[in-house]
């Protein structure tokens, strides 16, 4: 058979399938961009287990016309003005992939205006795109996702239940949550409200995510070198959990499940809690952006480091101290122990969910 060129709409739908494995990878690329847009509330709603429809408003920078036809273009972006910076990456996303790939698989409706503009509309189905057309909105973003995969069908039957995807997706969501608590975010399940957190530090954040049980057992960690600042809670080694789904770690505001972070963890750990059973944590790692390349892994919750021992290294003496000060004794954490949530804390409406 002779090698031929695909035609686009086909390439482009292939190309999706690095981006959009799931209901939760495009709530999460689209929450990533209205956070890069500097949003302070942040606003996503599912129906049908985000397989039917994904609604995310922003209240960030918003885009005028031209940036809004070219937004759904493949790698167009704003998040690289230059081309040396794609080896210095600040932003959550930057790529330009996620609203194409997600208007290859789905019908997609995208509305902007700029706080100093106009409202448009553009409309993309299938990976046909639609003229911008004049259109009513508040300043920020609202994309509008509906039919996963409806061009993909047989994507479609890969997929579980709708519980199991707006779990998927309520996670996603709330990981974003934890990493960037002074950005307000709401968010329901078929009309049902799951999150709703208002702006807040990090402790109070932490706290209305992780739980009041959590927070009694938390130990504070710190730790400083080779150019990157660690910070955060771990519990006391009592306090664990039987799978490690509940050891959040951030990097440069990015949450991430890097390999690296969860075997220093693993290993800072070993020696005090019973085989089978995972410590629990939320871990905040900062580092010049040019010492991690996020860019090894498609859905980039995956890191290379560019001093990986020292990082490693790092970890484990950080995480070791804070278990040596705790030793024998609950430690408490200012502002963290005594917090109380406001009305508006996060709340466990969706059937199951709670914090863990």
């Amino acid at each position: 058979m002779p090698v031929r060129l695909l035609p686009e709409t086909t390439a482009n739908r292939i190309a999706a399938g690095e981006v959009v494995e799931r209901p939760a990878a495009v709530a999460k690329e689209l929450v990533e961009n209205a956070l890069d847009a500097g949003a302070t509330r942040i606003a996503v709603a599912l129906e049908g287990g985000g397989i039917e429809r994904i609604l995310v408003e922003d209240d960030g920078a918003g885009m005028g016309p031209a940036d809004l036809e070219l937004s759904v273009e493949r790698h167009a972006t704003s998040k690289l003005p230059e081309e040396a910076m794609l080896f210095r990456i600040a932003s959550l996303g930057f790529r330009g992939e996620a609203l194409p790939s997600i208007g290859a698989v789905s019908r997609l409706l995208l509305t902007s205006r700029r706080r100093d503009g106009d409202a448009h509309s553009l409309a993309v189905e299938g990976g046909r795109k639609g003229p911008v057309l004049p259109a009513a909105g508040a300043p920020g973003t609202r994309v509008e996702m509906q039919d996963l995969f409806y061009a993909v069908p047989a994507r479609r039957k890969f997929l579980k239940t709708a519980r199991s995807e707006a779990e998927a997706a309520v996670e996603a969501v709330r990981r974003l949550a934890l990493a960037w608590p002074e950005v307000a975010f709401r968010m329901t399940v078929d009309g049902r409200e799951v999150l709703s957190l208002p702006g807040q530090r990090r402790e109070a954040r932490i706290h209305a995510l992780l739980g009041a049980d959590f927070a009694a057992a938390a130990l504070p960690v710190a730790g400083e070198g080779a150019g990157a600042t660690l910070s955060g809670l771990l519990a006391q080694p009592a306090y664990t959990r039987a799978t490690g789904t509940e050891q959040h770690l951030v990097v440069n505001r990015r949450p991430v499940r890097d390999p690296v972070l969860r075997t220093a963890l693993r290993v800072a750990t070993r020696d005090l809690i019973a085989a089978g059973r995972h410590p629990v944590a939320a871990l905040f790692l900062d580092l010049p952006p040019e010492a991690v390349d996020v860019n090894v892994h498609p859905m980039k919750t995956e890191l290379r480091f560019r001093e990986e021992a020292a990082v490693r290294g790092l970890m484990i003496s950080a995480l070791r101290r804070a278990l040596a000060t705790g030793a024998g004794e609950a430690v408490p954490t200012p502002g963290l122990t005594q917090y109380r949530p406001a009305a508006g804390g996060a709340r466990g409406a969706w059937p199951g969910w709670r914090p863990r």
